[in-house]
């Protein structure tokens, strides 16, 4: 059963591969890339099946081979109740993604380059939370970063490749911090092997050591999680990439920072953690505050749903930062629920962006529950979901994080963590409010008195007001290139075009005289296409399940993190 690992990077690096064949056409591209990715998925299943859930704490299903053997380097893969459900949320998110993508092929074209890229990206995820030698971490850790790079600057929006840059920079920068204090790690304890050290507690390695190493390892993992302050490559890197980078950046990428202290730098440096975690803690809460903050000042969709994820991540910062099992169960929860949460807010975004022609929340103007109901309706959802309604998955998270940070470890201050409690909690109420805002812009109020592109283009109401004729019009409808609308001589006769080449003025549509129009079909719920409910529905169902019922996971988490701190069996 262990192959079953193995096997999991071995598909999407062999399904990247096979598009490199000269014979591969664009047209097939995704159609290849969902077979290949549900492929994936399919095995995490497998995997998650034959995993014991009786002993979730102990690592099962290992890989253990010679890899450089002159330093000691093996590779070494296995799976226990932290990484499990992050390994399945990985592999479900990118067949969502090319599911997406198989329905919206990129505006900027080449398919086949695009579906090649997150492939090798998938390779790169799923090999960061399986790695059990530090090294090997630090390898996969690293291989995500070319092909988001590329997705980033090839295939986002206009100011893609300087948003691009500066992620590479940013996480390069992080990551040389992160493999200094790996390299610490090594020196002191003479093994590279992640089960080894994490069994010894930090026996064998000073106070001074692992304070050093744990403060270059945290730095590191803190640019990718994003830390406050530290954050300020992720609202340019969301905004211009396509939807399906920002799902998986957010939905996956930002968990590979959080992972990293659960499973190396609070369990290999303890003393280190003790140390450090006020600070953690404090940047946690300032993180929590600045992201709401700021995300009321935003008027793009995309970036207000970035700088969510600056506050959203403060959270399981502060779970981290207690140094419990209650804390750490609120991370890893978080981090699921961030991920499909997040995750389903871009997928939104992506498709009102689609149909509006831009995300500015101004030019959009309200009314989107009666102009897209369906779509509105879920972008309702995803936000009161975000922003933790109980009853569903975002609310344990957060209540998880608070909780723990009433009763911290008992190494570190009371007062001090119930000081970052209230902070926290300040920021679920701003958290509320930026939401409520955001759907008071958009989803209620007075519509803008422009059209906007995408489906329905307008209402038979809009149109005869805009064309001043009683006459009885059928709405406009998805995706029609010419919107012709039957109108009486009173309406001049005017044809009406979308003008996507001037996404700047928000989609208006113009009326051209001269010539008759009729309406287009209205398609698949007059707004939604097949591939996005694919996409969408997944996630709608797992935010319900895991907010319903948080023990689906907290099942497989807790005994694993009670092995961490030494309290319980595994």
């Amino acid at each position: 059963m262990s192959a079953l690992l193995v096997a999991l990077l071995a598909v999407p690096l062999a399904g990247a591969a096979g598009l490199l064949a000269p014979a591969f056409r664009e047209r097939g591209a995704a159609v290849y890339g969902v077979a290949v990715s549900a492929v994936v998925l399919a095995l995490a299943v497998v995997v998650a099946v034959a995993f014991d859930h009786g002993r979730p704490g102990r690592m099962q299903l290992q890989v253990d081979r010679p890899w450089i053997p002159g330093l000691g380097l093996r590779f070494h893969l296995g799976i226990d109740g932290i990484s499990l459900p992050l390994v399945v949320l990985t592999a479900l998110l990118t067949l969502l993604c090319l599911v997406h993508l198989a329905g919206h092929p990129p505006e900027a074209g080449r398919p086949r380059a695009l579906v090649f890229t997150l492939l090798i990206l998938e390779v790169g995820m799923i090999g960061t939370f399986l790695a059990l030698d530090l090294l090997l971490f630090f390898v996969f850790f690293e291989v995500v970063l070319v092909p988001m790079y590329f997705v980033i600057a090839l295939w986002g929006g206009g100011a893609r490749r300087a948003a691009a840059v500066k992620f590479i920079l940013y996480t390069l920068l992080g990551s040389a911090v992160l493999l200094i204090g790996l390299l610490v790690v090594w020196t002191q304890a003479g093994t590279l092997d992640m089960v080894g050290l994490a069994a010894r507690h930090g026996q064998g390695m000073t106070r001074t050591a692992q304070i050093a190493a744990f403060l270059a390892i945290g730095l590191g993992l803190a640019v990718k999680t994003p830390m406050w302050p530290l954050h300020t490559w992720l609202p340019d890197a969301h905004t211009e990439a396509p939807t399906v980078g920002s799902v998986l950046l957010a939905g996956v990428l930002l968990k590979m920072g959080t992972y990293g202290f659960a499973r190396i730098a609070i369990p290999v440096l303890p003393e280190g953690a003790a140390a450090l975690a006020p600070w953690l803690g404090a940047f946690a809460v300032a993180g929590i505050v600045y992201g709401s903050l700021a995300c009321l000042a935003q008027r793009d969709l995309k970036r207000m749903i970035a700088y969510s994820s600056v506050g959203h991540m403060g959270f399981v910062l502060l779970g981290l930062a207690t140094l419990t099992p209650v804390g750490m169960n609120a991370a890893l929860f978080g981090n699921v629920a961030h991920g499909l949460i997040t995750g389903l807010l871009f997928f939104l975004a992506g498709a009102v962006k689609e149909r509006y022609g831009t995300a500015d929340m101004v030019r959009m103007g309200g009314g989107m529950l009666r102009r897209l109901p369906y779509v509105g309706s879920l972008l309702t959802f995803a936000c009161v979901a975000s922003l933790g309604l109980p009853g569903l998955a975002g609310f344990w998270g957060e209540m998880l994080a608070l909780l723990g940070a009433f009763r911290p470890a008992a190494a570190l201050s009371r007062p001090l963590f119930l000081v970052f409690m209230a902070v926290g909690g300040v920021g679920t109420v701003l958290t509320a409010a930026y939401f409520l805002v955001m759907l008071s812009r958009i989803t209620h109020g007075r519509p803008m008195e422009t059209v906007p592109v995408g489906p329905p283009l307008a209402t038979a109401e809009e149109i005869r007001a805009v064309l001043g004729t009683g006459e009885p019009v059928e709405p406009v409808a998805a995706g029609a290139a010419v919107a012709d609308v039957e109108a009486g001589p009173a309406a001049g006769e005017a044809l009406w075009t979308q003008h996507p080449q001037h996404p700047e003025d928000g989609g208006d549509i113009e009326a051209v005289p001269g010539r008759p129009v009729r309406a287009a079909r209205p398609g698949l719920l007059g707004e939604v296409t097949g591939s996005e409910l694919v996409a969408w529905v997944p996630l709608v169902a797992l935010i319900v399940l895991f907010g319903l019922w948080p023990k689906a996971l907290l099942a497989v988490t807790t005994p694993a993190v009670q092995a961490i701190f030494g309290v319980g069996a595994p």
